[in-house]
């Protein structure tokens, strides 16, 4: 019999490595998995990755959910919003994620321009995202709006994530990045929420909304509640990867915490490797093959 990944929570087994997650995740996480943690009050997080290297590091280190966001738009692909970015480059991003990733579940985002149109496109890019890319579940932004949508990729057998608050794809129609669900909009957000939950969405990102209004979201959906800029009431918590290891450059948004400065290792890195190079020290004898 071949050798089964350890699970989540086991030591690290490298000297100074992450710290060991609870022992009781499971090996591989499912939706049921976030579902089941939502109805013990066992928060969980979720980071964004792009590449296989990334997802490696991560899934070792227990990250129970990965998301492969469109924010690769900005992240890697050097656009200036997440809306140029294909199906196809998410598909091949996608791909690389799920390779570097044992246990964590793998979401990828359905990009701009793949789901508008309505169910039948919905699902023709939410079947693409499983049967090509590999993720076990997709992303879509919108709230009743795309209720229909999410049922019709529910119904064939494709997980959802819904996504309110700010939606950066529709951060044009929104007058820019700007806080959502303030006063009586508090009401619509939770309605969307309900409706996404009621369509069959597995769990629901909230962005950028008060705290208050994040928690009234968690309170109420029977779904967990996945937040960014919306405070510590949620059920989960998820980052741009980037923006957590400090790796972009620039200012960061103030949800943020940075947990790293992984641009300046790489540039001290990068400069000492160059300063070698130029004075003839690397390589050296022991970089060298011999007949």
């Amino acid at each position: 019999m071949s050798e089964q990944p350890a699970p989540y929570g086991s030591p690290p087994t490298t000297p100074g490595g992450p710290p060991a997650a609870p022992a009781r995740t499971p090996r591989v996480v499912r939706t049921t998995t976030l579902q089941g943690w939502k109805a013990e009050g066992r928060r969980w997080a979720m980071l964004t990755a792009y590449d296989a290297l990334t997802a490696s590091a991560l899934d070792d280190a227990g990250v129970p959910v990965l998301l492969v966001g469109d924010s690769a738009g900005t992240t890697v692909l050097g656009q200036t919003s997440t809306l140029a970015v294909t199906v196809e480059e998410m598909l091949v991003l996608t791909r690389a994620v799920v390779r570097g990733t044992a246990r964590a579940l793998v979401v990828a985002d359905l990009p701009f321009g793949s789901y508008q149109e309505g169910p039948a496109q919905a699902l023709a890019t939410g079947v693409r995202m499983l049967k090509e890319g590999g993720a076990a579940a997709v992303k879509l932004e919108g709230g009743a709006a795309v209720a229909p949508s999410v049922r019709a990729l529910v119904d064939a057998g494709v997980p959802v994530m819904g996504h309110v608050g700010f939606t950066p794809q529709s951060e044009h129609a929104l007058g820019g990045y700007r806080v959502q669900g303030r006063g009586d909009d508090a009401d619509r957000l939770l309605a969307d929420a309900l409706a996404l939950q009621d369509a069959g969405a597995f769990a629901v990102v909230v962005e950028m909304v008060p705290s208050a209004v994040a928690e009234r979201l968690a309170r109420e959906l029977a779904v967990p509640v996945v937040g960014i800029g919306a405070g510590p009431g949620a059920d989960a918590q998820v980052l741009v990867v980037t923006d957590m290891a400090g790796l972009g450059g620039g200012r960061t948004p103030r949800f943020v915490k940075r947990y790293a400065d992984l641009r300046g290792e790489l540039g001290r890195a990068a400069a000492a490797f160059a300063a070698d190079v130029e004075d003839g020290s690397f390589p050296a004898a022991e970089h060298e093959f011999t007949d």
